[in-house]
């Protein structure tokens, strides 16, 4: 996989060496909660736990279907371990979990893996609501459980789109954060940002899978240009985090020769290469869908590559922004932002109840909640096209 992103080597290992004596010391003796562990980065997280023997490791996740194969995963290549292991298919935020944290939640850290990550999911007022939900109150729901069952560690997930945010996706994350500022005060919290997953569940890559499993063109953009890393170092990103994160730190990739930005069509045509196929360029996806029927017999995999014209793309990506205290000293190839306790406590209330009569009306629209993002985060940088995703192949 990391050849297909242009990488000979894992950006972590150094770090991980050289922490890992202290890692296992402590998974050894603790006892976790990941929420969202059956996506692509929470199965990441909880196999790096698995497989340093923890006391306890309950998984939870909405995704029944995905909690079966991370059970077949773990199973088939680390096999078992003495510790209490389990899966829970559950909504974190259901009553259903509330019951199940309040019955047990005799945990030293919670990691928070779930997310709603699309900018997809901004193109209409419903989904977007569901992702604040999840994105920002069902993170905030369970670090006030965590709290209250005398948790040591919060962790949750953030993204590099938080950074300077411009679409609705990175703005809820930037919100989230704002939340964390709120409650790192009644816990200790550590986040970290960091770039694509490379084939992730959902992801444009792992689209090119389904796309050639189903016989169908490859579609990409090619003026947008990402950082990335496998599911693996998504796993110790978050790990590492979450063990050695002081309160309020986020945690992120350092630039580094090794991770540097490169195109999805360009992705596409190392996929191809690697899969024996040489990509054909076409014009049209009329064409694309024509061709798919004779180029595959001849060594040719037809190909869209076009320029990207829909809502909440962002030029380029930035882990940080100019305001932020970094330290980069810490880690080889890990940064370090250190944050104060620096939150609008009358901002954040009034976020909350915008939202909640929202939704005791039932009614809102898509420009109501862009209003309330734009008054939470000044600079925000979202421009509405009128495009989106799911309009196009």
């Amino acid at each position: 996989m990391l050849k297909l992103i242009g990488r000979e080597n894992e950006l972590f290992q150094s770090d991980i060496k050289n922490h890992e004596e202290k890692l296992q010391s402590i998974v050894k003796q603790s006892k976790f909660l990941v929420i969202g562990g059956a996506g692509s980065i929470g199965q990441a997280v909880t196999k790096e736990i698995f497989k340093r023997n923890p006391q306890k490791l309950h998984v939870v996740d909405i995704s029944e279907n995905n909690m079966v194969e991370l059970v077949r995963d773990i199973r088939s290549s680390f096999g078992y371990i003495e510790g209490d292991f389990q899966t829970f298919a559950l909504d974190v935020g259901s009553i259903e979990y509330d019951a199940f944290f309040g019955a047990d939640g005799e945990y030293d850290y919670v990691l928070n893996l779930s997310a709603l990550k699309h900018v997809r999911s901004e193109k209409d007022p419903f989904t977007l609501m569901r992702m604040i939900d999840v994105n920002v109150f069902n993170t905030d729901k369970t670090i006030q459980q965590s709290v209250a069952k005398g948790v040591k560690k919060y962790f949750c997930v953030s993204t590099d789109k938080a950074a300077n945010p411009v679409n609705m996706m990175g703005a809820s994350k930037r919100i989230m954060e704002m939340f964390l500022m709120r409650r790192s005060k009644e816990i200790n919290i550590s986040t970290a940002r960091f770039a694509n997953v490379a084939f992730s569940d959902g992801s444009l890559l792992h689209g090119f899978n389904q796309r050639i499993q189903k016989l169908q063109p490859i579609v990409a953009p090619n003026d947008i240009r990402r950082y990335f890393v496998i599911p693996k170092e998504s796993g110790e990103l978050c790990l590492m985090s979450c063990i050695f994160g002081e309160n309020r730190d986020i945690f992120f990739p350092k630039l580094s020769e090794d991770l540097h930005l490169i195109s999805f069509a360009d992705i596409a045509v190392k996929y191809l290469k690697d899969l024996g196929y040489d990509p054909y360029l076409c014009k049209t996806e009329v064409e694309a869908r024509e061709l798919i029927h004779v180029l595959p017999k001849e060594g040719k995999w037809p190909c869209l590559f076009t320029s990207s014209d829909t809502t909440g793309e962002k030029d380029f990506e930035e882990f940080y922004t100019e305001k932020e205290v970094l330290d980069m000293e810490r880690f080889n190839n890990l940064g370090v932002i250190k944050n104060e306790a620096i939150f609008d406590n009358d901002k954040i209330d009034h976020f909350s109840n915008r939202i909640q009569g929202f939704k005791t009306d039932r009614r809102w629209t898509k420009k109501d909640i862009v209003d309330l993002f734009f008054g939470m985060i000044p600079d925000f940088g979202h421009k509405e096209t009128g495009k989106y995703l799911d309009a196009k192949m």
